[in-house]
């Protein structure tokens, strides 16, 4: 049997929702909504640990924070002594090459790919220079990649400020269509795409942030839970925002959404013109998702619908092909640590065992479990399709939402008396999912919390991590922190 090739694209902040085929009023995907129209879209898919690093290396080798050891953001940490995607389909005689941003240590590290060509998004106190920032020199504009003056944890907004061509989405699709073109055609390839948008700096193109108006982007959902101060003391906040600039960056982020969407169609034309099209599987996802002012608040970090649920759409003749049909929305309960194995089975590539995930083409979770943070702010959610538990474990605080009634979380059941069984059930598998010191959380069979609470924020003067210009070059390697090796556990007695 012919094997099949892979191009795999991931995005960074971008919300399941955020699609014009899951029904958003505002936003223009019409590419990846052609792509879930001809394969497959999952809608309850997430991210089990919404932060970049966690999220990824869950992605990259099939495990659960509790096994691939973070769930936090450890900038630090190798990846776990394990056989990752790229590594397992090298194994199975593919090429394996990587565009854009990876986000692991060492920057330079391949994780199993051939070759990395690599996007950090400005991420160079590590004392790496990568290929987008060297390549933005060679055109005229060395260390100009943050002369637009906006932050990667910000969101104010302007336009993009060089050429459209320097654009790192459009860098990332060029540099990807040339790996498509000077592949080896002796053998199968995954290609791994990773575009550093939708996330901050808002620094759109001009052509797609003149798409949208200011008058027709939608407003922030509030919920009647959501003016609670513990919420406002222990998640990122929208305070320092205006009305405007709240608008004003979700229309900067949908049109980073459709640049990322218009030069996908570059990529299936290059597959197309190659012949390449009919035998390759096109897959698209996110590390997690942003809450773009929903509730009040900020970026990633949490379990709210457009915080952790994210797009995972299979597409490509080959999906057809097994599904024997297209269109599909499939409901069934996924998370990160799935992608790796359903990508192998897609691909007729051997399972690798120890995997935490399962194929979503032949499995369905009957829960998920999700973990952010330790200490202040740990949350946790128990997630069983319909009703979703999310738990504060510094207040010893529940909420419980009915996604299928209030798809955007505004009204909290977990106090009503009608819905304590469900509570209760969810509220006892996630005590089961509990490691790592958690268990300290649990008395006499119920949560008890641990007690941790917030501090008088810091003033903050590096205003959220903000780049400056990177010419000249230091070339010191400011980490402040030590490197951290990542021990794999083993699974516990009785594990599935």
């Amino acid at each position: 049997m012919e094997q099949k090739n892979l191009l795999l694209i991931c995005t960074d902040h971008w919300a399941g929702s955020r699609l014009g085929c899951a029904g958003h009023p505002v936003i223009m995907t019409p590419t990846l909504d052609r792509l879930a129209e001809n394969g497959v879209r999952f809608t309850r898919y997430y991210s089990e640990c919404p932060v970049c690093i966690p999220a990824r290396r869950s992605m990259m080798t099939g495990l659960s924070p509790r096994r691939h050891g973070d769930r936090v953001y450890s900038a630090l940490m190798e990846m776990p002594p394990v056989t990752t995607l790229a590594q397992a389909f090298r194994d199975a005689g593919y090429q394996a090459m990587a565009v854009g941003k990876l986000h692991v240590y060492p920057q330079r590290s391949r994780i199993g790919f051939d070759d990395v060509i690599l996007q950090e998004e400005g991420r160079y106190e590590f004392g790496v220079t990568d290929d987008y920032e060297t390549w933005l020199g060679e055109q005229g504009f060395v260390g100009q990649e943050f002369a637009h003056t906006l932050g990667n944890n910000t969101y104010h907004t302007r336009p993009w400020h060089l050429p459209e061509y320097t654009h790192p989405t459009t860098w990332a699709t060029r540099e990807m269509i040339r790996q498509i073109k000077r592949r080896d055609p002796t053998r199968p390839f995954f290609f791994y795409l990773s575009y550093q948008f939708p996330h901050p700096p808002l620094a759109p193109l001009e052509t797609y942030w003149n798409m949208y108006s200011d008058e027709e982007i939608d407003e922030p959902v509030r919920g009647e839970w959501d003016k609670d101060p513990y919420f406002a003391s222990v998640l990122k906040g929208d305070e320092e925002y205006s009305r405007k600039e709240m608008r004003r960056a979700r229309r900067a982020a949908y049109a980073q959404c459709t640049h990322i969407d218009a030069q996908l169609r570059l990529l299936v034309g290059t597959l197309r013109e190659c012949g390449l099209l009919e035998n390759t599987v096109i897959a698209f996802t996110s590390d997690h998702g942003d809450n773009l002012f929903d509730h009040g608040l900020l970026a990633k970090r949490n379990f709210y619908e457009e915080s952790a649920c994210v797009p995972l759409i299979l597409s490509g003749p080959p999906v057809w092909q097994r599904l024997g049909k297209a269109g599909v929305v499939d409901e069934r309960l996924g998370v990160h640590a799935d992608l790796m194995p359903t990508l192998l089975d897609l691909c007729g590539v051997p399972q690798v065992p120890g995997m935490d995930g399962v194929s979503l083409l032949q499995n369905r979770h009957d829960y998920i479990f999700g973990e952010i943070g330790e200490g202040v702010g740990a949350t946790r959610m128990a997630h069983d399709g319909r009703y979703k538990l999310i738990y504060y474990a510094g207040s010893n605080r529940m909420q419980l939402f009915d996604l299928e009634t209030d798809p955007h979380e505004q009204f909290d059941l977990a106090q009503l008396e009608q819905y304590q069984d469900k509570r209760r059930e969810l509220e006892q598998y996630l005590i089961s999912q509990l490691h790592g010191g958690d268990e300290a959380w649990v008395k006499e069979g119920s949560l008890c919390g641990s007690g941790i609470q917030p501090k008088e924020p810091r003033p903050n003067f590096a205003l959220n991590g903000q780049r400056g210009l990177h010419w000249p070059m230091e070339g010191v390697c400011r980490t402040g922190g030590r490197k951290l090796k990542c021990e794999l556990p083993q699974k516990d007695k009785g594990e599935k």
